[in-house]
This record gives structure tokens, C-alpha cells and sequence, in this order.
């Protein structure tokens, strides 16, 4: 059996990147920090028509422009109106680490009333033929992956995807639960218990996060330096987060990680906590950890005075998590599709 190619060696990419020439573009050049209030503006714009109820937080905006392994002077392109407004973005970033596959996800949006004249077309030609160079630079011998997700409602997104090469791969529902509902009170074995995450346990759930979904699709191991990025957000919650331990001890083997963005809260009329991640490591599963994790999140947020949670799950779930989910009380609000293409 033949050794596995390294992808610089497998791989072709476009010496040179398409040009994005549009009437309604004055300007196209790669974005900078100085761009992100109106990147702010640009997404905001587009998330009100694609889904009216949330917004991205700066933050994460920001990390449009300096996420890891990311160079915003090569890998993203930002489009301005005559009038100075942003209307169209595209980016690239690939995945913090790689352990199955080197990942590399498109990111980008086009202000609504200029929609459907080619624009994200041109942009996501550029973007993919930029993720094509990032892969071809690779030295790991494994798959290369390129992706993105977009909203079900937004067809045409999903459509330009479509015929950009990529093909729809897995469906993931965004969940509500009403926090005045009641919470069950679940028991777990003695030897484990449930605590506050803290920054001594920063390390310690990085890794169960990794173990976890170490099976789940489009997975790979969270970085450091991301992970850190995450838990120290402005928006994260360390009170409304909690962790399962093995008690006496901080193996941390469980863990409900949950958000608050105050901004969402005109959007929606009421304050929502957001659970980013839910996790029991593979050796501790089908022990009750994750239902008592959520049932204790849930209690933590509705002290707190919030009305509901919400969170993101995958349809093909292998570990029947939006069943659990379903049980916990929550209903399927939205539906964002995952497109992909291996190289």
C-alpha cells in the first residue's frame, strides 16, 4: 500500500486569484482591522434578513479578520459601495489544528438589497480558489476539506455553494427551551460531581472537549490558543457554565458551556443564555452526565433571570444528542446546512 501524498504534493491551486470586478463595487481589497466596524455594520445588515432573531457578537466578527492561522492580508477580500458602505465580504480561515483532515472554512456575505447580481458569486470563487492555495500549501498527509454553512432559508447562498463544486453534507438545528418550563432534577453516580467551570479548569475541559467530539462530524481538536480565545470572550459565561468531575480530583469528564449576548436581546424580547458546547468524553458516556450537566445549565440561566436557552445540534447526531435534546424540552427553531467538498 502506497504511502499517503502530503496535500503540497497531491494538490494544484490557481497560481493567481480571480479578480472581483463589479459594477456596484467600487472598491475590492483585503480587509483590516480598520474594517471592522464595518464588517460589524455589513454582517448585522445580512444576519437581519438570513435569521432576524440573533446576531453575531463583535467579537466573533472580529475573528473574521484574526482568527488563528489566519493572514487577513492574503486571505480575505472586503467590497465597498461608491458611497462607502460595505456591501460584500469573503474570507477564508482554516481550522485551528488537524488531526483526520486539514479543514478549511468560507466565510462571507453580501448586504441584502444588492443580492442577486452576481456579487457572492464572484466572492466565493475568490474564496474558494484562496482555500485551494492554503490546502496545496500543506505538508500533513490527510484529506483536505473545504466548507461552509449557510442558513436553509437562504437558497440562494446555498445554491451559489452548489455551484461552486460543493455539496450539501449535514443538517444542523438550531433548539429553544422555554426556562419557565420545568427543569428535572437528575442523579449521577457518587463518584462524579457537578462544579462551576473555572479558570483552573480551562486545560482540563479543552481536553474532554477534544475526547468528545473526537466522533463527531467535521470535528478536529480545539487549539490552545483558540480554546483560550472562546473561554475568555466577552460574551462567555464561567457562572452559567458548569463541568463534570471526577470527584477529589480535576479530570474534568462532562461539561455544558454556555453565552450571553445582551445585544440579542432587543432582536429578541428577552434574554436567552446560548449553550456553546455539550460534552460527556467517550469512557464516561451513558452514565446520565450530559441531562444532569444541561438540567443544572438550565437552572443556572434561569436564576439568572433569563427566559430561554438555545443551542445548535446535528440532525445525524452520533450520539443522539438532538434526541437528548428533545427530551430536555427543547424545539427546533431553525435549520443551517453544512456544505463540503474533499480533496
Amino acid at each position: 500500500m502506497s504511502k499517503p501524498q502530503p496535500l503540497s504534493h497531491r494538490l494544484s491551486a490557481p497560481a493567481e486569484l480571480p479578480v472581483v470586478q463589479h459594477p456596484d463595487l467600487a472598491v475590492v481589497r483585503a480587509a483590516t482591522m480598520d474594517d471592522l466596524d464595518a464588517l460589524v455594520t455589513l454582517t448585522h445588515a445580512a444576519e437581519a434578513v438570513d435569521h432576524p432573531s440573533w446576531a453575531s457578537p463583535r467579537e466573533e466578527v472580529e475573528d473574521l479578520l484574526v482568527g488563528p492561522n489566519l493572514d487577513a492580508a492574503v486571505d480575505t477580500l472586503i467590497g465597498f459601495g461608491a458611497d462607502g458602505r460595505a456591501l460584500a465580504f469573503a474570507g477564508v480561515m482554516p481550522a485551528s489544528s488537524a488531526e483526520t483532515r486539514v479543514q478549511i472554512y468560507l466565510n462571507g456575505t453580501v448586504r441584502p438589497e444588492v443580492r442577486g447580481r452576481g456579487i457572492g458569486t464572484s466572492m466565493l470563487a475568490w474564496s474558494k480558489a484562496r482555500a485551494l492555495q492554503r490546502l496545496a500549501a500543506r505538508a500533513e498527509a490527510l484529506p483536505g476539506w473545504i466548507g461552509m454553512y449557510a442558513q436553509e432559508r437562504t437558497v440562494d447562498a446555498i445554491g451559489i455553494g452548489v455551484d461552486a463544486g460543493l455539496t450539501i453534507e449535514r443538517y444542523f438545528h438550531t433548539m429553544e427551551r422555554d426556562l419557565a418550563a420545568e427543569i428535572p432534577e437528575i442523579t449521577i453516580a457518587d463518584d462524579v460531581e457537578i462544579v462551576t467551570f473555572t479558570p483552573e479548569l480551562r486545560e482540563a475541559t479543552r481536553l474532554a472537549r477534544n475526547d468528545s467530539f473526537r466522533d463527531h462530524w467535521g470535528s478536529q481538536p480545539t487549539s490552545v490558543d483558540r480554546w483560550e480565545r472562546f473561554v475568555t470572550g466577552e460574551i462567555f459565561r464561567e457562572d452559567l457554565s458548569v463541568v463534570a468531575v471526577e470527584r477529589g480530583t480535576s479530570n474534568v469528564v462532562g461539561f455544558t458551556l454556555s453565552s450571553v449576548n445582551e445585544d440579542d436581546t432587543e432582536l429578541q424580547g428577552y434574554r436567552a443564555a446560548y449553550i456553546d458546547l455539550i460534552g460527556v468524553t467517550r469512557a464516561r458516556r451513558g452514565q446520565k452526565l450530559a441531562p444532569a450537566l444541561i438540567a443544572e445549565a438550565l437552572r443556572r440561566a434561569r436564576a439568572d433571570g433569563l427566559a430561554k436557552a438555545t443551542l445548535d445540534v446535528d440532525s445525524s447526531s452520533p450520539t443522539g444528542a438532538n434526541t437528548l435534546y428533545a427530551g430536555m424540552g427543547f424545539v427546533a427553531t431553525d435549520v443551517e446546512v453544512a456544505l463540503g467538498m474533499e480533496l
